[in-house]
């Protein structure tokens, strides 16, 4: 497959994943979430966050510099030559003007579609990485926060605080859509499930990851994309209704039980688990 159409076919994926909010992508990370019968809760994530938006992959260079080139024409006696084109050089040249008005036209329109979904934020500016991570810095929580390019931040997330509401982890302001790497939901009957949508090969290409090795016939992965490398763990001293680690609940410190789950390339199932809490 031809280079160009190949990171054509990426750039594609990657704007479907932009617009599905899964823009933000755990790469190495270790997270691990604390949740008492009391209610009280802890969590932390200390690793990759990789946005799509500022990477490599979600860069379609238009090329500016193309000139037109008139396909051959057909032989006099109607018999046909390699790449035949029975349109006069007039009407190719129009064909060609179009097509290259409608690729910068649809490069405008993905571009405000990633600046929508940063919040606000041109993926062009070259500020744009550090402004994001500013607006991480300010946020409760993000303790610290290092952009090292290409889409890539190492950052050290810890946070506290009763669930007598959901939480979601990431949340940023400004930034509408995002598929979290880990969510806690409260419910009346005194339980809590947590997910991690985000800690599975699904979050990470899934669909879409097939689709590009399908077209680009890289059956390793996609090309580029955040590899899964982590672990993420719960500790509770409530009694634990259901789970989907590999081992169940393991004997923990202080009364504690501990699930854990391994997250990698190889995650079918995003972690989750249901527990009571109270009484």
């Amino acid at each position: 497959m031809p280079q160009t159409f190949r990171g054509k076919v990426v750039f594609a994926a990657v704007l479907c994943l932009l617009a599905t909010g899964c823009f933000l992508l755990p790469g190495k990370f270790a997270s691990e979430l604390t949740v008492k019968r009391d209610g009280t809760f802890a969590f932390s994530y200390k690793g990759d966050i990789h946005v799509l938006a500022l990477s490599k992959l979600a860069q379609d260079e238009l090329d500016d510099k193309a000139t037109f080139k008139p396909q051959p024409q057909c032989k006099d006696d109607g018999e046909p030559v390699d790449n035949c084109s029975y349109d006069t050089e007039d009407v190719q040249r129009q064909n060609w003007e179009s097509s290259q008005q409608a690729a910068k036209d649809k490069k405008r329109q993905d571009a405000e579609m990633a600046r929508q979904m940063l919040g606000g934020i041109d993926p062009a500016d070259p500020r744009a990485a550090e402004e994001l991570a500013e607006r991480m810095r300010k946020q409760a929580g993000w303790r610290s926060v290092q952009y090292v390019g290409d889409g890539k931040y190492v950052v050290d997330f810890a946070i506290a605080g009763r669930l007598d509401h959901d939480f979601s982890f990431p949340s940023l302001e400004r930034v509408p859509l995002i598929t979290p790497f880990v969510a806690i939901y409260r419910r009346t009957d005194g339980t809590v499930r947590i997910d991690a949508p985000a800690f599975s090969a699904g979050a990470n290409g899934g669909p879409m990851g097939a689709m590009m090795q399908g077209m680009t016939g890289d059956k390793t992965g996609p090309q580029g994309m955040p590899e899964l490398d982590g672990a993420f763990a719960v500790a509770t001293d409530g009694e634990i209704l259901a789970n989907n680690t590999d081992d169940g609940p393991q004997t923990g410190v202080a009364g504690m039980r501990r699930l854990a789950w391994k997250v990698n390339p190889r995650t079918a199932a995003a972690p989750t688990a249901l527990i009571k809490l109270g009484k």
